[in-house]
Order: C-alpha cells, then structure tokens, then sequence
C-alpha cells in the first residue's frame, strides 16, 4: 500500500515550521512529520471493517495545511489524545474490494465515498458505545465526546494512495449515475452545503463569500441553491476564479483593490476611515461566509457585516490567530463555526448532508462542472500539489487519477 500520512510528532512539527522560511523542501526531508511510504497491506481488523481501492482523490487544503505543517501545537484541537498519524486524501472515491463477516451495507465492487471526519477521529459508532453521546445519537459524529478514547482499531491508509481499510459507517455509497468527478466532489459539497445551512440566507440578503478557491466556489454554489433569492457578492482573486464564481452565481465580485468601498457600494453602507484602521462599515452584509478563515479575514468579514448579521466560518485554520471581535459586541455580529457536514434540517426533514448532495447533483441543482480542472497519477504526487498550491496554474481541484 502506498500512502502520504503526517504524523502528530511535536519535535518534528516545530523544527519543520521553523526551517520551512528558508528551506521549503524540508517537508520531504527525514526530519518532515510527513512521510511518503509503501507498507503491507493491513488486514481488517474487525468483522465490521472493509478495505477499499481507490479510483480518485482530490487534493483538500485541510491536507495541504498539514503536509505543510501549517498548524501549531498550541490550538485546542491539538490538545486532545486522538490519533497520532493522520492519513493525507479523504476526497475520494473508490470500489470496495473486501468486507468483514459482519459488514452489512456494502458488497465488494460496490463504489463509496469516504465520510471523512476530523483527523480521522473514532466516534461512539465505530467503538461500538452503548448509549452514544448525545451528538453521535443525533447524527453529528464530529463532535462526539468519546472520539479520543481509543476503543476502537485504527484505520490504514487515505485517498492518497492506493487504498485504505475503514469500518463500514465511515464511507457512504455511491449511486450508479453519478460520475466518479461527481462522487469524488460530494465530501467538499458537503462542507460547504452545511457552512451554509449554519446560517442560512433569506430571501433579498446580501450575503458575501470570502474566497474563491474550491470551498468558496461551492459554498457559492450552495448558497443560491438553499436561497436563489439572495443578493450573492464573491472576494476572487484570479480572473479563472472571477469566472467561475460568475458562472456558479455571484452577482458581483468584490474587488481586492479597495475591498471596504466596493462592500460600502454593494450594500448601501456607510464606509468609515480611519489612521493606522483598515476602516469599517455600518451598514453592510446579512450574512458573510469565511471560505479562507485567517486573522485578517475573520477581521475583515466581521467589519463588513451589517449589525446583528452573521459571520460562519467555513474555511480553518490550524493556526492561533490575532484578529478583532470587537464587531461582535459592538455591532452585536454572531460568529460561527462550521466543521464538515453531519445531519441537516432542509425543508421539513432531518437528511444527512451527504444525502442531500447527491439529491441535488442527481437534480442537477448542483453541478462539477469546470471544477476539477487537474488530474494526475500519484506517481507525480510532487507536480499534483505544486499544482494545487499555485493557483496561477488556473487550478481549482487538483485530484489523483488511479484508474488512468
């Protein structure tokens, strides 16, 4: 089995971080927490647990942010015992090729997803807990309370690379007419449909998306079809993104020129300057969507809110940040959090958000098209995430092709 996995190494991680300024291929140096690696094969380790090929993988920034070690120990989640080494590559699609005795939702040669949760975490379900924490009981694994115990056997293995070993509830099925393109974008769908549901628009919102990377692009995506009727602006950066976000869309681009007088425009608001101040808006968006979520959009996203609006942070970071709330209490501005997908309230009923992806590409309401626009060979792994990183390539999913 061939792989990429970083490994929760402290002494690792602080000396990569610090050499990385000024030796940027430390990261496939001995002394990398990432390591690039052909193992046996491991065996099921349990009758509930089956083994999957890989078809398709794309490359995810959450895998970027790793291989590159851009985290530090010092965030919260880092505090938590969990798993030591992380496999790169949950986007993926691939054909299940064993089952254990006691598998009961899928065949071999049946197609699946992974339903990838954070850092790969075990849930009440796969330690096979009775009674489940109460976030399990209702369908939202990631925040289960018992993830970091350790009860259950570990996977092997990720999208990136040939194949990996998982318990049944961790993948999903794949119906017969979706693409793999199709299968392969359902898990960043997800993300970005349940951002989005966290807040959703009205009907006449102005309503901003932060980024224009993939997650932005499909939190785009998403917000016009949970509201059509909203006012959508997207921040982009390259003139691929610019049209993409207007093709998925965007009524207008926010210009990175003078970002505060173009969101004062857009919306109507009043635009304050100020020395040695980025400035601030009254007035501004309903609801703003951070698909990057640094310091300095979080600062920002929150200035163009509109009092008593919303900011849901979509895109992460493994980084401690500096950055002003003060909008928060000022403004009385609600920040929010989103973390993957889980099971959503639409129209009426309770789905899972995977389900409810596949019902709108199944729809056609929700669409891949133009959105993978680099595939390769694992074999040029090096060439894929130089690729995915340098979005002057005109990248926006960069995915591995192992069928090709």
């Amino acid at each position: 089995m061939r792989a990429i996995y970083f490994e929760k190494d402290v002494p690792r991680v602080l000396a990569v971080k610090a050499l990385r300024r000024f030796w940027p291929g430390v990261i496939w140096s001995p002394i990398s927490p990432t390591r690039v690696v052909e193992m046996p094969d491991p065996p099921l380790p349990a009758a509930d647990w089956l083994r999957v090929r890989n078809i398709q993988c794309g490359i995810c920034t959450t895998d970027l942010n790793l291989l590159f070690v851009q985290a530090e120990p010092a965030i919260s989640a880092a505090a938590l015992p969990g798993i030591q080494r992380i496999y790169l590559g949950h986007e993926v699609v691939g054909e299940v090729v064993e089952v254990g005795p006691e598998v009961q939702r899928f065949h071999v040669g049946d197609r699946v997803v992974m339903e990838a949760r954070p850092f790969g975490s075990p849930n009440c379900l796969t330690q096979h807990l009775d009674p489940p924490c109460k976030h399990c009981a209702a369908g939202h694994y990631h925040y289960c309370e018992n993830g970091s115990r350790g009860l259950a056997p570990l996977g092997g293995g990720g999208g990136w690379g040939d194949g990996y070993i998982a318990h049944e509830t961790e993948v999903w099925p794949v119906p017969d007419d979706l693409s793999n393109d199709q299968a392969s974008l359902i898990e960043p769908m997800a993300v970005a449909l349940h951002g989005v549901l966290r807040r959703p628009p009205n009907p006449g919102d102005r309503v901003l998306v932060i980024g224009a990377g993939i997650i932005g692009l499909l939190t785009s995506q998403a917000v016009k079809v949970v509201e059509p009727g909203c006012h959508l602006t997207v921040m982009a950066r390259h003139p691929h993104q610019i049209e993409a976000a207007k093709r998925l869309g965007a009524d207008e681009i926010l210009s990175e020129d003078d970002p505060y007088a173009d969101a004062a425009r857009i919306t109507g608001a009043q635009h304050y300057r100020f020395p040695m101040n980025r400035g601030m808006l009254l007035g501004g968006f309903e609801v703003v969507y951070d698909c990057i979520g640094s310091g300095q959009t979080v600062l920002d996203g929150l200035r163009w809110a509109r009092a008593q609006g919303t900011l849901v942070m979509i895109g992460t970071s493994f980084n401690r940040m500096t950055t002003d709330l003060t909008p928060v209490w000022h403004q009385e501005v609600d920040l929010l959090g989103s973390i993957a997908f889980g099971t959503e309230d639409w129209r009426g009923r309770q789905a899972h958000t995977f389900d409810l992806v596949i019902e709108m590409l199944q729809e056609g309401v929700l669409t891949d098209e133009g959105l993978i626009t680099h595939r390769f060979p694992f074999e040029a792994y090096r060439e894929a995430i130089e690729t995915a990183t340098d979005k002057r390539t005109g990248s926006i999913k960069v995915t591995f092709d192992y069928d090709a």
